[in-house]
C-alpha cells in the first residue's frame, strides 16, 4: 500500500503548530497568554512557532499596547486556515489508507 506522505504540509510538522491552529481555528482572535496557558508552552517556545507559522502566511500577528502593556494577538489568516484543513484532510486520508 502506498501513502501518500508528501501531502503533508511541512509547516505543521510539530505538535506545537498543530497546536497553535487548532486554537487559532476555533478562537477568532487569541492573545499570546492564552495561546501560551492553554498548550502549556513557554515564551520562547510558542514565539518561535508562531514566528515559523507568520512567515509562511499563516498567523496574524497584531502587537499593540494596552497602556503601558504590550498586548499580542494571533489569528489564522484565510491561507493559513485553508492550508491547516489542508493538512487534517491529508492526515485523514492518510489514517484511512
Amino acid at each position: 500500500m502506498k501513502y501518500a506522505i508528501h501531502t503533508l504540509n511541512k509547516a505543521f510538522d510539530h505538535r506545537v503548530r498543530l497546536g497553535v491552529m487548532a486554537v487559532l481555528l476555533a478562537n477568532e482572535q487569541v492573545s499570546f497568554n492564552d495561546l501560551k496557558e492553554s498548550l502549556d508552552l513557554t515564551d520562547g517556545n510558542l514565539a518561535s512557532h508562531v514566528a515559523a507559522l507568520e512567515k509562511a502566511g499563516y498567523v496574524l500577528v497584531n502587537k499593540q499596547f494596552i497602556g503601558k502593556k504590550p498586548n499580542t494577538t494571533y489569528q489564522a489568516t484565510a491561507e493559513g486556515k485553508a492550508a491547516f484543513q489542508e493538512h487534517l484532510a491529508a492526515l485523514e486520508k492518510l489514517l484511512r489508507g
